[in-house]
């Protein structure tokens, strides 16, 4: 896979594991996005809204950069925030930006592998190579390349540069939407992960269980009410889809989650539908990249690189949501 060490590629680095457990590392750039360029949480001040500033760098088959895509999307921030979009079909120094069809290339740094971004925010860097990672053209260095943050300021710090009404994150229900971004990134979003990079029998079996467990509790959730906090549609519901649009094609086979496929379980699969059927999504996603990005990819799991032609699955199939209300 590779790391970055002291700004020069190290293409030996395997993903890191404790007694066999795959572990993530943290994100390393931290400021944020603020409507005025005050600091935000972490990090900085000086990174204001402002339309043209930034520019995301994202790749289709990575769920993190799916989550920014989404929310850039939803947001409407698609003329306000640029994008450049990896390929699927090679990342022998990490991501980089092909001519392949589906990709975006970088017409603001012009890179070709975005290691070379990395190192011209900081020339001895070292760490992983992520996706999503957002550059600021002004300051000509690296916002932040932290998913689940990106998506906190795509979805309220440009609300002077382009107001939009729906919160993904309000303030009455920011405690629940936490703890269940918790369970849900412990056990399914790194949870998969924690299954396709294990190196050992117990470390994969204790992910896999795990896994499947949540996925039993957010099923029975879902059986009782529309989305993850009730009536209204949140960010931790877009954090939960953009694992489960993935399991079926890539995490049930290359990751060996395979007890059951999202389509087995009644309310998350209806609930995945009604997420893909929503206004923008569809076509924000790339199935084709998501799967191929995973399978020839990704050598130490799938040595041969051969996509799979399955699953058949018709995404736009009515679902049963309807049968809840919306919050007003």
């Amino acid at each position: 896979m590779g790391i970055l060490v002291d700004g020069k590629w190290d293409n030996d680095a395997t993903p890191r594991t404790v007694q066999g457990a795959f572990q993530r590392p943290d994100s390393v750039f931290r400021n944020w996005i603020t409507e005025d360029g005050s600091a935000g949480p972490s990090g900085g001040a000086g990174f204001k809204a402002e339309k043209g500033r930034y520019h995301l760098y994202v790749t289709h088959n990575c769920p993190w950069a799916y989550r920014t895509v989404l929310f850039r999307k939803l947001k409407g921030l698609e003329d306000v925030i640029s994008i450049a979009i990896a390929g699927s079909d090679r990342k022998d120094e990490g991501w980089t930006y092909t001519d392949e069809p589906g990709t975006v290339a970088d017409e603001v740094n012009h890179v070709f592998r975005l290691h070379e971004v990395y190192t011209k925010a900081n020339p001895r860097y070292t760490g992983s190579i992520t996706v999503p990672c957002l550059w600021d053209k002004e300051r000509q260095t690296i916002v932040n390349n932290e998913s689940s943050e990106l998506i906190r300021m795509f979805n309220s710090a440009f609300r002077k540069v382009v107001p939009e009404t729906v919160d993904y994150y309000p303030e009455a229900l920011r405690a629940e939407i936490d703890d269940i971004n918790a369970l849900v990134y412990a056990n399914v979003n790194n949870g998969v992960y924690r299954c396709g990079f294990a190196t050992t029998q117990d470390a994969y079996e204790e992910a896999y269980d795990k896994l499947f467990g949540a996925l039993d509790d957010l099923d029975a959730r879902l059986g009782r009410q529309r989305y993850l906090c009730g009536a209204a549609l949140t960010e931790a519901d877009w954090r939960l889809f953009s694992t489960l649009i993935r399991f079926d094609p890539v995490y049930y086979g290359n990751f060996k989650c395979n007890k059951k496929h999202i389509y087995e379980y009644a309310n998350l699969w209806n609930f995945t539908l009604e997420l893909y059927q929503h206004p923008g999504v569809a076509e924000a996603t790339n199935l084709y990249h998501i799967k191929r990005g995973y399978y020839h990819l990704m050598p130490h799991i799938n040595p041969s690189g051969i996509v799979p032609k399955g699953p058949e699955l018709d995404l736009m199939q009515p679902h049963d949501r309807d049968r809840f209300k919306k919050a007003a």
